[in-house]
């Protein structure tokens, strides 16, 4: 049995759970050549660019510029700053300036009229809430590009893009929330072909190749409502308490400890918000055996207490 790649599916498995969207601002585009607009980075909130005729350029500082095609779906996990063009060489006008207003849950257009060719893009804000985002999503690189007819091997994915492009889309009650899961679902969608081509090359996610590391990871993700240490997550790891956190701090990006914080938080967040289970009930659930560390730990990660949460996402809903 091949263990280094059991671990990898299932480590990519966690990653491929919906990172649970808290707003899309969606906007239309239609522009003619020529064109530039500059976007600035976007902190807790991919950003998504379907093409959906014509073709365009994205450029960013330190990058390669990469070209796009009708068809072609480009996704920003950590909304990186970057230009969208018709020509890699041509400067930008900032989005604000053509987008002022880009709340979650409203949608925008712009129109740029010149003589050269058209391009029609859909482009979203997807806001989500940061704690979710593990520490392989965060390793993501800033920019993930699906080609055409690789979209076109994922119907799913083909359609719900062009459902979401169309300009006749029908409007009604939930509408708001259809197109917010809908995004959600094409954020998933559009991630499982392009993390699998990614777990092939040991260059762009080298935890997904360490065998220690990624038992580790997959087992705070999975099991994280045990009463884990650092020692006891090294000996699962199979290595010394040293080189395990060194190796994990590098890979990861954040020390082990915080890692478990973050998804134990993650996970009383989503039993706060989505569940009506006792609030005295979630920290055993997630691993706390004091009610008052809980709070403590929650309050510092999020900034308010669970209560305040829980009354919050319940006014949000």
């Amino acid at each position: 049995m091949d263990t280094v790649g059991t671990e990898k599916d299932d480590l990519l498995s966690e990653l491929l759970k919906p990172l649970r969207l808290t707003g899309v601002f969606d906007s239309r585009w239609y522009v003619s050549a020529p064109w530039a607009i500059e976007g600035d980075t976007e902190h807790g909130c991919a950003v998504l660019h379907y093409v959906v005729e014509g073709d365009c350029w994205i450029t960013a500082a330190g990058q390669a510029p990469r070209e796009l095609r009708a068809g072609d779906l480009a996704l920003f996990p950590a909304g990186a700053a970057h230009r969208l063009s018709d020509h890699p060489d041509r400067q930008g006008v900032p989005l604000k300036a053509v987008l002022p207003e880009r709340q979650p849950g409203t949608s925008g257009e712009i129109r740029i009229d010149g003589a050269g060719p058209v391009s029609r893009l859909l482009c979203a804000g997807l806001h989500y809430d940061a704690g979710a985002a593990n520490g392989l999503y965060k390793a993501l690189p800033w920019v993930l590009v699906l080609g055409g007819d690789q979209v076109e091997r994922e119907p799913l994915l083909r359609d719900t893009l062009r459902l979401l492009a169309a300009t006749d889309r029908p409007v009604g009650p939930g509408d708001r929330l259809i197109t917010l899961r809908a995004f959600e679902m094409a954020m998933v969608l559009a991630l499982r072909p392009l993390l699998s081509k990614l777990s092939e090359n040991p260059d762009c996610l080298p935890v997904l190749h360490h065998p220690g590391v990624s038992r580790a990871m997959v087992v705070i993700s999975t099991r994280f409502a045990e009463p884990w240490t650092i020692e006891s997550l090294a000996r699962e790891a199979g290595m010394s308490r040293s080189a395990f956190t060194a190796a994990f701090r590098e890979l990861v990006g954040e020390a082990p400890a915080r890692h478990l914080t973050g998804r134990r938080m993650q996970e009383a967040a989503r039993l706060l918000g989505e569940t009506s289970l006792p609030q005295s009930a979630v920290p055993q659930r997630v691993g706390y055996q004091s009610a008052v560390g809980f709070h403590l730990a929650f309050r510092k990660w999020f900034g308010v207490t669970p209560g305040e949460y829980r009354t919050s996402a319940c006014s949000a809903a």
